[in-house]
């Protein structure tokens, strides 16, 4: 495959060749512009022949075992003849670490499926430099023929707004026995969930998860649900025994044939399409502005005289988009 031929990377992960579709994905996290520039051109290329996978979103709190989770619902989703691939979001992650790097050790299982595909999405620090790369990666595997996507949240706060924001159903897992069972889930969180599902239902736990169960489905009952056709509900299972599993995905096809047949996925897909292009503007403003001459001269001189309180915030962000101006070129 040759590395300067778009054609090669969109006909390579048309054929399911595994090995062109982890290279175009290496291209896709690449930070180098002539690498960037490629990647958008293969993504336009591939974004036909995407969208007809079940995007599933997962998150939890630390020690719900999301990993465990994860995987026996992979291979459940294997035996039953689906192909799955699995991303995580993680924005403290670094290019050479992330949990799904470990994870991918856990799932050991899962990983060596020819019908599955496990890949980190390293963040460079940033959310939403991880956010583009997902979704960018979401759509390559869809174009490979993976059916099924698990997005998979490993960082916390405003990482599961971004996870809730590129997928059809937001799975929240839970456990019981960690103290005050709602002390530890939040109101924000709650109100993006699909569905709330109590792990590690089994054993002497069954009792305690079935309570748990009850207090968050109580919960739920204070929120407005975001779409009229669904009311998300609180499942209870045990990934570790496989129990509950099946229902969990019974919940996710229930929510996309109710959502496809009022038209509200469709039109939720194309909310989410517009809302990542206006945060590419949003991020390729800011690039500009800092990469940008004539801010790069006044900003020092600038940032000195708000510190000592000699210009208002106002017009110095006034002053510097003012120079921005003048310094572009069309």
């Amino acid at each position: 495959m040759k590395s300067d031929d778009p054609h090669d990377y969109v006909q390579g992960v048309l054929d399911g060749d595994r090995r062109a579709l982890a290279k175009t994905i290496t291209l896709i996290e690449s930070s180098l512009p002539a690498h960037q520039e490629m990647a958008a051109m293969v993504v336009d290329k591939l974004l036909p022949y995407s969208g007809k996978a079940v995007r599933l979103g997962i998150t939890g709190i630390p020690g719900v075992g999301k990993s465990t989770f994860i995987e026996s619902l992979g291979m459940m989703l294997i035996d039953k003849e689906h192909r799955v691939a699995v991303l995580a979001v993680d924005p403290s992650s670094k290019r050479s670490g992330g949990s799904l790097l470990a994870d991918k050790t856990r799932m050991e299982k899962l990983s060596v499926q020819e019908r599955a595909f496990i890949r980190p999405s390293p963040s460079g620090g940033t959310l939403g430099g991880v956010a583009r790369k997902t979704r960018e990666t979401m759509i390559v595997c869809e174009a490979a023929g993976f059916d099924v996507m698990i997005v998979e949240t490993v960082g916390v706060g405003q990482s599961e707004t971004t996870v809730a924001s590129m997928v059809d159903f937001f799975l929240v897992l839970m456990i019981a026995g960690a103290g005050d069972e709602l002390q530890g889930i939040k109101k924000g969180i709650l109100e993006l969930a699909d569905a709330v599902a109590v792990n590690k239902a089994d054993g002497s736990n069954v009792e305690k998860a079935e309570l748990a169960r009850k207090q968050y489905e109580n919960a739920l009952h204070f929120l407005t649900p975001a779409s009229l056709s669904w009311t998300p509900p609180v499942l209870s299972c045990s990934a570790l025994e496989m129990t509950g599993i099946d229902v969990i995905w019974e919940a996710v096809l229930d929510h996309e044939k109710k959502l496809s047949n009022t038209g509200e996925l469709e039109e939720k897909r194309q909310k989410q399409a517009l809302a990542w292009m206006w945060a590419l503007v949003e991020e390729g403003l800011k690039l500009r502005f800092h990469k940008n001459k004539e801010v790069a001269q006044q900003l020092p001189k600038v940032t000195r005289a708000v510190k000592s309180g000699r210009t208002a915030p106002t017009v110095a962000a006034s002053k510097l988009l003012f120079s921005l101006d003048n310094g572009i070129s069309m």
